[in-house]
């Protein structure tokens, strides 16, 4: 099952409390929203996709922990995108000083993007769906992106003002200046 896209303008304006709401009293489902208001829910992943994300979350998170600068971020994680738009990275990252100078209220959606955002395409995902999520992160400020496709053995690396990067089944990924140290082994996500 593949996404499914609720174009609700101009019949349902729906406010960034109101969405908020929304995800909060339909916590079972994966809902965002596109800049234009579309509402975008997502079905849940298969098994061997939700184990390939867990462990891209548990190795971004332990990184984290370590290094101290920042907070990883599950899929349900909400972000409030410069755009407008209200997107859930599988796994992300933001810097304490951008969450310091922020100070963001904890129940609510981060309102900015992340520093550092992840996709895994799932079976059910459109690449070229995924494709343009990345470039939206990228466009609204993060500062490295991953699309990691197992389907196609191939990992896409997105940074501002570049042309993306396409690795054909790379073993790792480096964190490069945005995380510094942080090594993701890809075995057991890629493959």
């Amino acid at each position: 099952m593949t996404a499914l896209i609720l174009n609700l303008s101009p019949t349902i304006e729906l406010t960034d409390e109101q969405f908020f709401q929304l995800c909060q009293n339909n916590r079972d489902l994966r809902l965002e929203r596109t800049a234009e208001g579309e509402l975008i829910i997502m079905p849940p992943t298969g098994w061997e996709s939700g184990n390939r994300n867990s462990r891209l979350t548990q190795r971004l998170g332990n990184w984290a922990d370590a290094d101290g600068t920042g907070l990883a971020f599950d899929s349900s994680t909400g972000f409030k995108l410069p755009n407008g738009a209200n997107r859930s990275p599988d796994a992300s990252w933001v810097s304490r000083e951008r969450l310091e100078a922020l100070n963001p209220d904890p129940a609510k959606f981060l309102p900015l993007a992340p520093d550092f955002a992840v996709e895994l395409r799932s079976a059910s995902d459109s690449l070229k769906t995924v494709q343009q999520k990345m470039q939206e992160y990228i466009d609204n400020g993060v500062r490295l992106g991953w699309l990691i496709d197992p389907q196609n053995q191939q990992v896409e690396i997105y940074r501002p003002r570049q042309d993306v990067e396409v690795l054909q089944s790379p073993t790792s990924l480096s964190g490069e200046d945005v995380l510094p140290g942080f090594v993701l082994d890809l075995a057991q996500i890629l493959s």
